[in-house]
């Protein structure tokens, strides 16, 4: 089945399900997710709960395949005329669950909301180069740019973009209407949403009839969610040392893959210790990566040198752009070579980092502590519950913080999204305020150039200057 969840996540890590799924009256699957979808409208929804969903209820232009590159969904050809055109040709016969077609006119509005900020949304900035959109009939959407934007095709794909009906407002999160293979039942604030199979989808007809996302915040209650049976599925929510024990019991199944979730420290570098960028070169050098790995993760997770998964066409060989490995001993003395003195209780000056309330996020905080302390770095820690944190965290409101990436880094546009000067809050996911001209020109030059040569050599001089500048610290792929 196209695109099922539940499936679909599989390869960015650790599942485990209940085998007999199924069983229950109904044929209704919960999947536990750790907090509530932050915005099910696809125009505003950036958190990992709400793009997950959304992928369920609404359809876009277009959608990735295995190997990151570009297929038809709701467009099934497309044409560029020239470098500043874009024609799409739209499946005919597409319906939203509530029975009305779906036409050019509802992709036109989906997207002239996003480009001009009708909707408050982060994503308006990836729009920027585009001028107008025209629906000169009811299968053919015209996309005029203003200059050349070789990804464009990334912004209306899968996981990012969806179609809502013409005329939806700022309040259309409350009463998601879309065309996927699931239609929207009804959602509660922290505690759950439900979504069910839509017998008007045009694709294949997805074998469950329900699915209810149910929010658990607490990671050793979704381990007992799953022991009892009240559950079906977990994806990378649970404390790895609870694996061991729940792959013993008989009716539970632990699966793993290589992942493209990144995890990595972001840092502000508005603050006044984290602007030195020897600071954070010492930060990189006391945290034992692989150590944690085999202790933390229990081994089920691969080191990160890049926001890029390794098997991308853009990737950076770790060996050419490495970022600093674990030496406490550099990193002590760099931190002298800065002036930053041990004081008589041993540390050198105090960190702020905020994180969510997860037990995950908390346990390693609590290691990162206990890391930084080492070189005389005292981590002062903040949970907020997940609403706040991310708040805080697309504004810019903090000093240090751990975040990861789902999806988001599958494509090399997420340079441009993350680390482009244009792209500081409000404007983007450059919430580290992180500046570097050579590297504006880099992305630049290779949103220009559709020519691929070109855009790796561009993509991987962005890698290499990241790997030295340290705007964050990749830390692992689950």
């Amino acid at each position: 089945m196209r695109r099922l969840w539940l499936g679909a996540l599989a390869v960015c890590g650790m599942l485990l399900c209940g085998c007999g799924a199924n069983r229950k009256s109904g044929n209704t699957v919960t999947v536990l997710i750790e907090n509530s979808p932050t915005n099910l409208d696809p125009r505003v929804g950036t958190d990992a709960s709400s793009e997950r969903i959304d992928s369920l209820l609404f359809d876009a232009l277009v959608r990735r395949d295995a190997h990151f590159g570009i297929g038809p969904e709701l467009a099934t050809r497309w044409e560029t005329p020239d470098p500043l055109t874009y024609v799409f040709h739209l499946r005919s016969g597409v319906r939203f669950a509530d029975g009305r077609a779906l036409t050019a006119r509802d992709v036109k509005w989906s997207l002239d909301t996003v480009v001009a900020g009708a909707v408050p949304s982060i994503k308006t900035a990836s729009f920027r180069t585009w001028k107008s959109v025209e629906a000169p009939d009811a299968q053919t959407i015209i996309v005029h740019l203003k200059k050349p934007d070789t990804g464009l095709l990334l912004n209306v794909c899968d996981g990012v973009f969806g179609v809502i009906p013409y005329g939806s407002g700022r309040d259309f999160f409350r009463r998601p209407l879309g065309s996927g293979p699931f239609a929207f039942v009804s959602q509660e604030q922290d505690k759950d949403v439900q979504i069910r199979r839509n017998p008007l989808y045009w694709g294949p007809s997805p074998a469950i009839n329900r699915v209810r996302f149910s929010v658990v915040p607490d990671a050793i209650t979704r381990a007992l969610e799953l022991q009892k049976g009240s559950a079906d599925v977990a994806i990378n929510a649970l404390p790895t040392d609870e694996l061991p024990a729940l792959a013993r019991e008989p009716f539970l199944r632990v699966e793993s893959a290589p992942g493209t979730i990144v995890y990595y420290l972001i840092f502000n570098l508005r603050d006044r210790h984290l602007h030195d960028g020897r600071v954070r070169t010492a930060i990189a050098e006391s945290i034992d990566r692989p150590l944690i790995v085999r202790t933390l993760l229990d081994g089920r997770a691969r080191l990160a040198n890049s926001v890029l998964p390794p098997q991308h066409w853009a990737y950076l060989d770790e060996s050419k752009a490495a970022e600093p490995l674990f030496n406490a001993a550099a990193a002590n003395a760099l931190l002298d070579a800065a002036g930053y003195r041990r004081g008589r209780d041993g540390m050198r000056f105090h960190l702020l980092m905020k994180s969510s309330t997860d037990e995950g996020n908390r346990l390693l905080c609590a290691v990162l502590q206990s890391e930084l302390a080492r070189v005389g770095i005292a981590l002062d820690i903040r949970s907020y519950e997940f609403a706040t944190f991310y708040a805080d965290i697309t504004k810019g409101a903090f000093a240090m913080a751990p975040s990861r990436w789902i999806g988001g880094n599958e494509a090399p546009e997420i340079f441009s999204y993350a680390y482009s000067s244009k792209s500081t809050p409000p404007h983007g996911a450059n919430r580290g305020f992180y500046v570097n001209a050579q590297v504006d020109a880099l992305l630049a030059d290779a949103e220009a150039n559709p020519d691929r040569a070109r855009q790796t050599l561009d993509y991987q001089a962005v890698q290499r200057q990241l790997a030295q500048d340290l705007p964050v610290l990749n830390l692992w792929y689950l």
